[in-house]
């Protein structure tokens, strides 16, 4: 990694932690994803004041924060893929594309992003979009190493069905360790992945990625579990979370926020965290 991929990764990593809240679900075309965003911009000017690490959103969003005029706010994780492996029907074609193929960071660097992320989606009987992330990333990979953006890559082993838990994807440590790896062989900086089904089995993904790993949150959880849960995957090895609707879906995201930053940044319990949460009130 390049000084200057570095100068941007500091940005996005406090002490090699992170919080990185997603509120780009608009792009999955997918009504449930949208509860509790209906106001992005709320949401948005909510987060900012609540200070997590790091909020990922795509292009035509990004602007409300960074045309905030304050100095201090999250960094910027851009998403530049697109496709329809969320929605809950199958289709009859799958497909990932990126927002713009031909300069696939130019949006990142306009927006002053910290790093860019794109999944990379392995479902069965669809290599095709298989093909298609492998391609995506091998593009962004070329870009980011040119203009020394940092590059997460999603890596995710979708269900039969494309139903389960988290969107649709799986948990399975011997399917996950491989993907990452992969993920990591295609040029990854900062890995962004599933837990695993057993928490105590998740550093063997930790060890496959060789690179901070960020753990996914999927569908909202009961926060109780939810802060549990986090503090034992930070026991094994995570740098931290990227969590959305385990957020914006709450009644108070604001303090959802602080209950993760002190889990993650201070190495609280999950049962510490839900007291300060619910302390706070």
């Amino acid at each position: 990694m390049s000084a200057s991929q570095k100068v941007r990764l500091n940005r996005l990593f406090n002490q090699g932690k992170c919080l990185d809240v997603a509120i780009d679900h608009g792009i999955a075309n997918e009504p449930d994803f949208l509860i509790g965003l209906e106001d992005i911009a709320s949401v948005m000017q909510s987060l900012v004041t609540a200070q997590p690490d790091a909020i990922q959103v795509n292009y035509g969003q990004a602007d409300l924060l960074q045309q905030l005029p304050q100095r201090q706010k999250p960094a910027l994780v851009l998403r530049t893929d697109v496709g329809n492996a969320y929605n809950a029907a199958r289709h009859r074609e799958m497909w990932a594309v990126l927002h713009n193929p031909d300069d696939p960071i130019l949006a990142a660097l306009q927006m002053d992003a910290a790093a860019v992320v794109v999944n990379l989606y392995l479902i069965p009987d669809e290599p095709g979009i298989f093909r298609q992330c492998v391609e995506n990333i091998g593009r962004l990979r070329h870009a980011c190493e040119r203009y020394a953006m940092p590059l997460m890559i999603e890596p995710l082993v979708m269900a039969p069905a494309g139903q389960g838990a988290a969107y649709g994807s799986l948990g399975d440590v011997e399917k996950m360790v491989p993907l990452v790896r992969l993920a990591r062989e295609l040029g990854a900086d900062i890995i962004k992945v599933d837990p695993t089904d057993r928490v105590e089995e998740f550093h063997r993904v930790v060890e496959a990625a060789r690179c901070p790993t960020l753990v996914r949150g999927g569908g909202k959880g009961e926060l109780a579990g939810v802060l549990n849960k986090s503090a034992a995957l930070m026991a094994q090895g995570a740098s931290g979370m990227v969590y959305g609707r385990n957020v914006y879906q709450h009644d108070n995201p604001a303090r959802v926020v602080a209950a993760l930053m002190a889990i993650i940044h201070q190495g609280v319990s999950g049962q510490e965290a839900l007291e300060r949460y619910q302390r706070a009130e």
